[in-house]
């Protein structure tokens, strides 16, 4: 009778504590900390989808709850650009409208805040999740730089996206834009805008707008005419309201020793509120209302009365502005005609520019900051004021060529706070998404500029008679509404 051995027991596989998975089955669930090669490995993995999918390595071997907060952020961002692209394509007013709206770029702005710090703190526990202390000793200091680095590179660019250029915008028109009235429908077509410079500085009792155009965009194609006004236009009649009541002959000089002015355009603002005890809230009294001021109301109507078209709204542009909004935008280039002074002028009638100025513009092709332009755009000594208008539309012309998407995305939050010290306007915040739509159709045309200049329009600035004026407008009807070519028949 045979007797059998006894069963020896089996080694029993190595298994978890908690639900007997076996341990370095599973090297990211479960690995063997014993191994600094499995562990190594299974570092690297962590980081990358803590990069790739934040809340993912969470969801793999940490705090479920912590990644299922992860992952549906994630989610959501990733759904919020896919719409984001969609809309652009299919539906880009409605992204146009929703990227002026203040209230919904402080929202956007927080929800972007709140995902970056989510990223760091998401980014900290994939470090503990890695255990950096069982990984190869070579390898740690890689692994630690490599979560920073997209950390850095992901919820930095969130929190970048954040601060640095939706919070800018939303400032920037939350400042500019604050005429909250409806927007009034287009004019026969156009948008037309007064468009003022300021001319003031030291010595100056007054702040005159010497810099006076009317920028015309066709509100179905973004067709783009510039009518420069002569600042010292004279006698130019007014549209129907209070200055035309008080000068229906057209503007009169007014002599005085305490306060006057001259009949030319860029002397109403003395006539309107400088001399007058009430700073012109008689003659407008909405004006403050509507983001505007009298001055800046009775040059519309001057403008009105001078071009025959109506004029709802104006930006005015400051020149210190001006000249941040050029170095903003990385400069401009301008192909210079002739030598210019830099300089205040002569302190005596018939000083060389030589003994006065404190630098020159030359001839050329020129790359200029905006001081340099600054002076391209004013001066107006050893040249003509005729020149100088001509000067002042080309530096529009290049800056509206410098703003490209790319320079501006680059230069933001610079662009953004110039433009909060450039622009003061009474544009209603509801027509600024229409605007904006215009703008890129606009960039896609030649700006066609008219000068109401002896040689340009025919009229004389210093005694214009009714005929002259009359003669002006209908220059202005024939540029905005050419008459369409006549059919041909064929032989």
């Amino acid at each position: 009778m045979s007797v059998s051995a006894p069963e020896l027991p089996q080694a029993r596989p190595n298994r978890g504590a908690d639900d007997g998975v076996i341990i370095g089955k599973d090297p990211i669930r479960r690995p063997d900390t014993r191994s600094p090669k499995v562990m190594t490995r299974r570092a690297w993995w962590l980081v990358a989808l803590n990069f790739l999918i934040p809340g993912s390595a969470q969801s793999l071997t940490g705090s479920r709850r912590l990644g299922r907060i992860g992952l549906t952020a994630t989610l959501t961002m990733w759904v919020l650009i896919v719409l984001t692209v969609v809309a652009a394509i299919v539906w880009p007013g409605l992204l146009t409208s929703l990227g002026t709206n203040v209230v919904f770029l402080l929202v956007l702005q927080l929800v972007l805040v709140a995902y970056a710090v989510l990223w760091v703190v998401l980014t900290v526990d994939t470090l503990r999740l890695v255990r950096l202390v069982k990984t190869r000793p070579g390898a740690r200091p890689l692994i630690a730089v490599a979560a920073i680095a997209g950390l850095v590179i992901g919820g930095g660019g969130v929190a970048y996206a954040a601060q640095q250029l939706i919070a800018p915008a939303r400032e920037a028109i939350a400042s500019i834009f604050t005429n909250n009235e409806p927007p009034v429908p287009p004019s026969n077509g156009y948008y037309n805008i007064l468009l003022l410079g300021a001319d003031s500085g030291l010595g100056r009792d007054s702040m005159r707008f010497d810099s006076i155009s009317v920028v015309s965009v066709n509100a179905e194609t973004g067709a783009t005419h510039i009518t420069g006004i002569p600042r010292d236009l004279a006698h130019v009649p007014f549209s129907d309201g209070p200055m035309h009541d008080l000068y229906p002959e057209g503007l009169q000089g007014h002599k005085s020793n305490t306060c006057g002015w001259g009949p030319g355009i860029n002397q109403i603002m003395n006539a309107v509120e400088i001399c007058r005890d009430d700073r012109g809230a008689g003659l407008y009294p909405k004006a403050a209302e509507g983001a505007s001021t009298p001055a800046i109301e009775a040059t519309k109507d001057a403008a009105e009365g001078i071009l025959g078209i109506d004029i709802p709204y104006y930006v005015f542009v400051d020149m210190k502005g001006f000249a941040d909004i050029v170095d903003a935008l990385g400069g401009v280039d301008i192909t210079v005609q002739e030598r210019l002074p830099e300089g205040g002028g002569p302190t005596y009638e018939g000083q060389p520019a030589e003994d006065w100025a404190i630098g020159w513009i030359e001839p050329g092709p020129q790359h200029m900051d905006g001081d340099t332009a600054q002076w391209y755009a004013r001066s107006r000594y050893t040249t003509s004021d005729w020149d100088r208008m001509r000067r002042q539309r080309e530096l529009q012309q290049a800056i509206l060529a410098q703003a490209n998407p790319a320079n501006v995305l680059t230069r933001f939050q610079d662009v953004a706070k110039a433009g909060e010290d450039l622009v003061q306007t009474d544009i209603p915040a509801g027509l600024l998404p229409f605007l904006v739509d215009l703008a890129v159709k606009a960039k896609q045309q030649p700006v066609e500029t008219i000068e109401l200049t002896p040689k340009g329009a025919g009229i004389d600035t210093d005694r214009p008679t009714a005929a002259e004026y009359a003669h002006v407008r209908e220059v202005i009807q024939q540029a905005l509404y050419p008459p369409s070519p006549s059919p041909t028949t064929a032989p």
